[in-house]
């Protein structure tokens, strides 16, 4: 088991993602997605800051695991998500959604391998190509065009900030007509890839 685990993550830590059990799902119930891949070097870097500071401010600072999340959303009675980016990459890429108890084990399993084997700028790239971003639509390129009208390399801080803004729930939000909420969650966000800029808590995928 051990050794098919390391052979899956030493095969995508070269290879993309062909696709996930989530866009191969959306894509049988609705015929057709929007995707495309992008490499890291042509996604605007604010995008990449953005992506972090809206799902996992200490992303350099971790392997795989945020303890202080995890104690935040225990604390909450999982009112809150505790997950870092790495292992939503781990679910999205290798597993399926869901709570169960067996899910959650083989993403306590295979993350730690994930970190050791792959850089992090690596997990930030493989994130932002199978995210969702709104309805059938996966990946930061397809979304730059779907919402804005661009590359992924031509968006602004205010419009990276919107696409990450809409990830922990892609359906119900609009990067392109963001409501009250979503402006103030931008805003937020923009300010949170500034200071990570300037604090280093970027340093480790820039």
């Amino acid at each position: 088991m051990s050794a098919l685990v390391l052979a899956a993550v030493l095969v995508f830590a070269g290879f993309n993602p062909p696709t996930t059990h989530t866009i191969w799902s959306e894509q049988q119930r609705l015929g057709s997605v929007d995707r495309a891949w992008a490499d890291a070097e042509e996604i605007a870097p604010v995008m990449l800051r953005s992506a972090v500071a809206a799902e996992d401010a200490n992303f350099c600072e971790h392997w795989g695991f945020d303890m202080n999340a995890i104690r935040a959303a225990i604390a909450e009675g999982g009112a809150r998500g505790g997950s870092t980016i790495s292992q939503q990459v781990v679910k999205n890429v290798y597993l399926w959604q869901g709570r169960s108890y067996t899910r959650k084990a083989l993403e306590a399993a295979i993350t730690p391998v994930v970190e050791a084997v792959w850089s992090k700028r690596r997990i930030l790239e493989v994130y932002l190509n199978v995210a969702e971003f709104g309805e059938g639509v996966f990946g930061v390129e397809a979304a730059a065009r779907h919402y804005f009208g661009v590359g992924p390399d031509r968006l602004s801080a205010r419009q990276a900030a919107l696409l990450a803004s809409v990830l922990p729930s892609p359906k119900t939000r609009n990067a392109a007509r963001p409501t009250k909420f979503l402006d103030r969650r931008a805003r937020s966000i923009a300010s949170g890839a500034a200071t990570i800029d300037a604090d280093g808590r970027a340093a480790c995928f820039q």
